[in-house]
């Protein structure tokens, strides 16, 4: 069989789409240490009968005929197949005779939900690592592995060095995915400060929560898959070479940033949420000193107006010609001196 270059092209990094059914697909070392292509299982069967010496296989946890694989093929467990078949299983990592079961979760904003551009997607990918072969199956559609196999094909020294440096190249795009989520809370983040020093909309404040959510899920998914790295980075294991090791550890190094990156964000969201409650705080105190004030100078108005306003007899200035205008010009003079003696108390 010869190799080949698939022709799809990658989707956008840190989306979640709605991909279509694929085959089974993957690729495997022949006795000449050449890539080829996987398009069947039938082509699975044959690699592992001619004794391959490093396989990657991708399935589709979804499809019952490829998770058949899982059991008829490769002989994993049925705790193991079953848990990659559940999308709720949680991150994990765990040992059999045969092979190293590890799950991790990839996340990306969920496009289709255009009300609400916070909305994250999840996707679990379990992977099992043997002597001889790497077998990934997604719950879900993910960007997380596309073109790794054209870059397996195209480098086969990535296969040559064996099925958990493929497994690093996995996880360490699953982990990837974070990376454009963390670029578009940090737009958020610009966009956010804007609006608190420019608005005072009840729909800032429900986006300030909202990034927040978002940022506290991505911090949440992200804490079991940094003891995923730390067990693979320094836990010794018959399927994970010293020199493996070290891949992930990099890959820990990144977990490490994007935690440190999310930490960042979720200070930087507490200070916008304090400075727009003081915004309006501001406002509002604003808004109560210009009331008072105008109160506070009515006050003359009010008191002379009701005095002599009274249905009674021998008020002065009643009788007067002028008295009208004596009055209004002395409720004048009080308002000024009023104004006059709040300017030198400071308060206006």
């Amino acid at each position: 069989m010869d190799s080949a270059t698939l022709t799809s092209s990658p989707e956008p990094r840190g989306t979640v789409a709605p991909a279509p059914a694929q085959p089974v697909r993957g690729v495997y070392l022949d006795r000449d240490r050449k890539p080829v292509q996987i398009r069947s299982v039938g082509d699975v069967r044959g690699a592992l009968a001619a004794g391959t010496s490093s396989m990657w296989v991708d399935l589709d946890a979804t499809n019952p005929d490829e998770t058949a694989l899982l059991a008829e093929v490769f002989d994993f467990h049925p705790v193991s197949i079953e848990e990659a078949r559940n999308p709720e299983t949680r991150v994990k990592v765990e040992e059999f005779d045969k092979y190293l079961f590890i799950i991790v979760r990839t996340v990306g904003f969920q496009e289709r939900t255009e009300d609400d551009p916070y909305d994250l997607e999840t996707v679990n990918l379990a992977c099992f690592l043997g002597k001889n072969f790497l077998v990934t199956a997604r719950c879900g559609g993910t960007s997380a592995l596309a073109g790794l196999l054209d870059l397996a094909i195209q480098k086969p020294h990535l296969l040559s060095s064996g099925p958990a440096r493929m497994l690093h190249l996995v996880l360490n795009e699953a982990v990837d995915e974070f990376f454009p989520i963390l670029d578009r809370i940090e737009d958020f983040l610009d966009v956010l400060e804007e609006r608190v020093f420019g608005s005072y909309a009840q729909e800032t404040l429900r986006d300030i929560f909202s990034v927040k959510r978002l940022v506290l899920t991505l911090r949440r998914h992200l804490a079991p898959e940094r003891d995923v790295f730390t067990i693979l980075a320094n836990r010794p294991s018959a399927f994970l070479a010293t020199d493996a090791q070290r891949y992930f550890r990099d890959s820990y190094d990144k977990v490490l940033r994007i935690n440190d990156g999310l930490e960042t964000y979720r200070e930087l969201l507490s200070n916008t949420l304090e400075s727009y409650l003081m915004q309006v705080s501001n406002r509002l105190g604003n808004i109560t000193k210009t009331l008072s004030v105008v109160a506070t100078i009515s006050v003359p108005f009010v008191v002379v107006s009701g005095m002599w306003g009274m249905n009674v007899t021998g008020l002065p200035f009643a009788n007067e010609a002028h008295g009208f205008w004596t009055l209004l010009a002395v409720q004048l003079g009080l308002g000024v001196l009023l104004l006059a003696g709040l300017r030198w108390r400071r308060i206006l």
